[in-house]
This record gives C-alpha cells, structure tokens and sequence, in this order.
C-alpha cells in the first residue's frame, strides 16, 4: 500500500461511501498518493483500495479525466461514485453472485431478475461467468472487484439481504418481472394445470389451491403460500426503485409462492 501521507503526490477527493474501502487508520476524506508519473489514477485509486467497479466521474480542476489519466503531482482529483441507475453490459441487466449472497440471490430471482448463483463456484469461476455471460458481478469481497480481467462489478455494501436487495434494484434499477423465475434455480416459470401436478402435490394444497406454476428447469411447483405476505412486501418495497415497476404491481404478479 502506497503512504498516502507523502507530500508531492496527487490528492484525491471522495466521497463518504469510497473513503470506506480505505484502511481504518488512514481514512480520509483528500487521501494523497505519491506520483511518479507513470501510474494511472486506476492504479493509484486501487492502490487506495478503491474498486474500480466503485469509480464514476472524475474530474481534475472541474474537467473530466479517464481513468487510465496519469496524474502530475499537485493534481487534486474529485472522485464520484457510479451513476444510478447505473449501465449494464445488457438489458435488461444479468447478474452473477457470490457464495456468500445466497439470500440476496433468491430475493433477485423472486422479482425476476436473471441471477447466476452457485454456491460451490470460486472466484476464477465467477469472473468467468461474468465475462461470458456478460453478467455485472455482485459481492461483498473487495479483493474480487480489483481483479483485472472483471469487468462489470458491484459491491454490495449492506449485511441483511432485504437491505442488500434494495441497493441492488436502486443501483441498476431493472425491470422487475415478480413470479417469472424459479427463486431454487433460476429457470423460467410458467403456469401449469393443477391436474398435471397434483401427484407433487401435498394433500392440504391439493385441496386449498388451484393456481399454479412450475420451473421449466428443475420441475418445482409453486403456489401461493402461507408466506406470500411476506414475500409480496419485498417485491413492493422494491417495485418504487425499479424500471418498469407498474408491472410488478398488477394483480397477479407481486404474490411470490411457496414451492414444492
């Protein structure tokens, strides 16, 4: 790590949420890096420990800079966070998660969001399917984001996934398509006649229900459930932030259903 204390370095000037990825003991508001003329204010940021996933406009003496610049020593560099909603490199966007945000995976995936989750993939694996599927690349591991070969990456800040769940539609802002994808695999949902599933069935739904809909990759059966309610907040607490959220609000579509 580069001592952002020496003087005749370039400062840069960030905002709250990027000083977080700084090392506690040198948090600061105007970290300086020392120059030697050839880094580019990429490296010098990563060097901070700021993700490039985390980087939007910069601006030297209020005009625009990329980040391949190489800065002189004096320069002082505003940093800003990515736009919101932010770009993706398809739309709407896909995403691919990390093996820690199994929660925030099934919570994507009752709105209807394409999500990549696999809970045994390591990282290799991970930027891989992002690059190829052009997925952006969610994770709370820092060290995953400064990877050269990534991408599209995000971090995602919050521990709870409800929590993590609304940065992510806010950040990216997506179509929300709720009850079109499988929440176990991803697959596609489509309605089913009761009577080619009733065997699935346990005898109490078998009874109770009569609409329902089934994955047409893993074969699992969906109903509306005892913890529809639940679920139908989450879908409503993120259907404001999102494109397109009038149609995650028609009838029929914000009741997320237990599965068998």
């Amino acid at each position: 790590m580069d001592d952002m204390t020496t003087g005749g370095g370039v400062t840069f000037v960030l905002p709250t949420r990027l000083q977080l990825f700084l090392p506690a003991k040198r948090r600061s508001a105007e970290p300086e890096v020392p120059v030697d003329g050839t880094a580019t204010v990429g490296h010098l940021l990563g060097s901070l420990g700021v993700p490039k996933t985390e980087v939007g406009q910069l601006r030297l003496d209020g005009h625009p800079v990329d980040v391949a610049y190489r800065p002189q020593s004096g320069d002082r560099i505003v940093v800003r966070e990515p736009r919101r909603p932010q770009p993706a490199p398809t739309s709407p966007p896909r995403f691919v998660l990390d093996v820690h945000l199994g929660g925030l995976a099934r919570r994507m995936r009752l709105l209807g969001l394409d999500t990549a989750y696999d809970r045994t993939a390591d990282d290799d694996a991970l930027v891989e399917t992002s690059l190829t599927e052009q997925r952006v690349l969610l994770t709370r591991d820092r060290g995953l984001l400064h990877r050269r070969a990534l991408r599209w990456g995000a971090h995602v800040d919050h521990q709870a996934p409800d929590d993590q769940l609304l940065d992510v539609v806010e950040r990216f802002a997506p179509p929300l398509r709720p009850l079109s994808r499988c929440p176990a695999c991803n697959g596609m949902l489509a309605e089913v006649a009761k009577a080619d599933v009733q065997a699935l069935l346990p005898a109490g739904t078998r009874r109770t229900y009569e609409v329902f809909r089934r994955c047409s990759v893993c074969g699992k059966v969906y109903w509306r459930g005892a913890h529809a309610d639940r679920l139908a907040r989450i879908v409503d607490a993120a259907a404001p932030r999102a494109e397109g959220s009038a149609a995650a609000s028609r009838p029929g579509c914000g009741r997320p259903p237990r599965a068998t």
